[in-house]
């Protein structure tokens, strides 16, 4: 199968997406510039005991996407316990609502943002409550 392994989130300021990341998820990084030849940091983002994949950051090669450009990437959703205080975190590290918090019925709590770097990712907070 081909089955999602690593993942790599385009920074133009590594410094500010190390902060963004680990702030907002608790990510930690290592450096693996000198394994790619430019600025490359592995991000690992839980245990190895838990579901999910480590990616990692790596220096934009070229513009970023314009503001309400369609998206040419894929788009990664990080589970959370709490969508609100990860929301508030999300605002308060230099992110921005993308698309607002909504409900997927019967299932979850979703909503997209902007990375400080223009990069849109998801937060999904699973809730069978959720109208």
């Amino acid at each position: 199968m081909g089955r999602v392994i690593h993942f790599e989130i385009h920074v133009d300021n590594m410094e500010r997406a190390k902060e963004f990341y680990g702030e907002v998820f608790g990510w930690s990084f290592q450096d693996w510039s000198d394994y790619a030849g430019m600025p490359y940091y592995g991000a690992v983002t839980g245990n190895d005991n838990e579901p999910g994949i480590n990616g990692a950051l790596m220096q934009r090669q070229s513009a970023p996407p314009e503001a309400s450009q369609g998206l040419n990437a894929y788009v990664c959703t990080m589970g959370v316990e709490d969508y609100d205080s990860i929301e508030s975190k999300i605002l308060k590290n230099g992110g921005k609502v993308a698309m607002p918090k909504n409900a997927l019925p019967g299932m979850a709590w979703q909503g997209y943002y902007f990375d400080t770097e223009g990069n849109i990712f998801g937060i999904h907070q699973p809730d069978v409550n959720a109208k």
